[in-house]
This record gives structure tokens, C-alpha cells and sequence, in this order.
């Protein structure tokens, strides 16, 4: 997914601000989930996708009016818990930044991760290409 940096999103030394490349990751994560289910399908079921915990590493600054590409992959394993890696890319392709997170499948009647996050997703999926299944 490409974006533009907007002048709007700079800190006082002209740099993007941090939290904005967690508002591109989430953009582009939403997006990625949205591409392999439809909303309405997660609603109908009573899940959404949930991330617990996000590490991000800063590479090469990003300023106003540079464009980037945010990538998103789902990385599967056993239990309540999946990975998604990120790479937020000037268009050259230099790293700008590098973002790992922690996610899982909340219940959202009983407020709790689902034990079977691959299975709930598949389950769901139109275009489980897009999630890694």
C-alpha cells in the first residue's frame, strides 16, 4: 500500500512523528484483513483481529512529501497468537522502518482470543491468499 507523507504528520524536527508509522501500519494491516474478509462477515461472526503488542524499529527518516509502501505479512503458528511483519519502504526501497507484532482473534461477546486464530480466519476468509492461509 502506498502513502503519502503529509506535512500535518511531521514532528518539530521535520521528521514523521513515531506514532504516525503506527497509523501507517494500521492502515495498511486493516486493509491487508480486509482484502482477505469481508467486514461484514467478521461482524456477523462476533470477531475482529486484535494486536497485543508492536515493536518497531526506525531505519532512515521519512519526511513531507516522501511516498512509502507499508507491507504486510501474517506469519502462522500454534496457539491464541500470530505475528504480522511490516516493512514501511521509500519508494527506492530503502527501509525506513521495520515493524513486528503480536495479534490474535478476540471473541467480541466474551472479550477473549479465540484458541484458533489460522482457523477462525480461514474459516472467514474470501481471499485467504491475502492472510497467509
Amino acid at each position: 500500500m502506498r502513502i503519502a507523507v503529509r506535512g500535518y504528520e511531521l514532528d518539530m524536527n521535520g521528521h514523521l512523528n513515531q506514532a504516525v508509522y503506527l497509523q501507517y501500519a494500521e492502515h495498511a494491516r486493516r486493509e491487508c484483513v480486509r482484502a482477505g474478509i469481508a467486514e461484514d462477515k467478521q461482524q456477523a461472526a462476533g470477531v475482529g483481529p486484535v494486536v497485543l503488542e508492536t515493536t518497531i524499529r526506525f531505519r532512515r527518516e521519512l519526511r513531507g512529501g516522501d511516498e512509502v509502501d507499508v507491507s504486510c505479512e501474517f506469519i502462522w503458528g500454534k496457539g491464541k497468537t500470530f505475528r504480522i511483519t511490516q516493512e514501511i519502504r521509500h519508494v527506492d526501497g530503502t527501509v525506513a522502518a521495520e515493524l513486528d507484532a503480536v495479534a490474535g482473534m478476540l471473541d467480541l461477546d466474551a472479550r477473549r482470543l479465540m484458541p484458533d486464530p489460522r482457523g477462525v480466519m480461514r474459516g472467514l476468509a474470501t481471499a485467504p491468499e491475502r492472510l497467509g492461509l
